[in-house]
């Protein structure tokens, strides 16, 4: 991108707001609410008294929106970027310009959590817009391939791999992990389900779209950046849990955001985990169950007790009350990732 204008450029420094939302794809009206939310904007006042972008406030818009895109919530987004500006010896950009007071906490998420929850089985020989609640609706994107919550269980239900799979793809590229997730994945999970226990068919249907999904979060990941925590994440499916999916979403989400992780997947028996923990030494290790026969928490208290210490962190349905002291629990894809992600910090 360049400067604007020419002879221009010496009277009006710095990027204008319309030349930053072409280059982050992100609509100007969203770039004015991260200003007036999170303090993070432009930064310095041209000699016509405009708000310009500098460099600095440039690397700190992409920062934020790379973070948004791997599924951070828009305000620890805004922190972490604006956190690394100052580590790296750069000028915050706080509204009010050099030397203003830090940006207030925001009053809420913009987003509502929702549950992190592993698709359950399913089997569907056909889908009807009737089947995908009201709430799994999605807004058209402009990208080509994106496809609705509906348009993707069409596709499913045809096993239309070719279709599912450049869905899929320009979601995850355009969204990140956890919009897919949440605004596809989910809904068209739970509308295949709903059939299916009317029907009583379609195994072939779950697995196509379980392994679909999985390649195309395997397909987002190689696109990661460098790790940039020196200990790794470890997720695991609990013993005889055979559900897989919700920890390569996880893995993914974590990928984008520099984290190194390494999946054992499903059915990991406790002590092969226990094996890969006093070998690898993670900073957290995430443990799945989706299912209540897979959710006894007692073998969690003979999980090794590493130096440095290492968080164990458990998600899904499954779990029985009595989890140990030392262990935490989340229930959404949002949490999650902010429980790694605060243990790294």
């Amino acid at each position: 991108m360049t400067r604007e204008g020419g002879s221009a450029a010496e009277e009006e420094p710095g990027y204008g707001i319309g030349a930053v939302s072409r280059r982050l794809g992100v609509p100007a009206s969203t770039l004015r609410t991260w200003n007036l939310r999170y303090g993070i904007g432009p930064s310095r006042r041209s000699p016509g008294g405009h708000r310009r972008y500098d460099d600095a406030d440039l690397r700190r818009l992409e920062e934020m929106n790379r973070l948004i895109r791997a599924g951070m919530p828009p305000a620890d987004a805004a922190r972490q970027a604006l956190r690394r500006g100052r580590a790296a010896g750069e000028r915050a950009a706080f509204p009010g310009g050099e030397g203003a007071a830090a940006p207030p906490e925001p009053s809420g998420r913009l987003e509502s959590a929702v549950p992190f929850e592993s698709p359950r089985p399913f089997e569907s020989p056909r889908l009807s817009e009737s089947a995908v609640p009201p709430t799994a609706a999605v807004r058209p994107a402009a990208e080509p391939g994106s496809l609705s919550a509906v348009m993707l269980a069409r596709a499913v239900a045809a096993l239309d791999a070719t279709t599912v799979n450049a869905g899929l793809d320009a979601a995850l590229a355009a969204h990140g992990v956890v919009w897919t997730w949440e605004r596809l994945v989910l809904p068209v999970f739970a509308a295949v389900s709903r059939r299916q226990q009317d029907t009583g068919a379609g195994i072939d249907v779950e697995h196509l779209f379980s392994d679909r999904l999985q390649a195309a979060l395997a397909r987002f990941s190689a696109r990661a950046p460098s790790p940039v925590h020196p200990r790794p994440v470890l997720l695991a499916g609990a013993e005889e849990e055979q559900h897989a999916l919700p920890i390569h979403a996880l893995a993914a989400a974590l990928g984008m955001l520099g984290v190194e992780t390494r999946v054992l997947g499903a059915r990991t028996p406790y002590p092969a985990l226990a094996g890969a923990m006093r070998r690898l030494g993670p900073a957290v290790v995430f443990v799945w169950s989706q299912i209540r026969e897979t959710g006894d928490p007692a073998p969690l208290a003979g999980l090794p007790r590493l130096r440095p210490a290492c968080r164990v962190v458990v998600g899904g349905l499954g779990w029985w009350d009595g989890l140990p002291t030392h262990v935490v629990r989340v229930n959404t894809f949002r949490d999650a990732i902010s429980a790694v992600m605060t243990t790294l910090r």
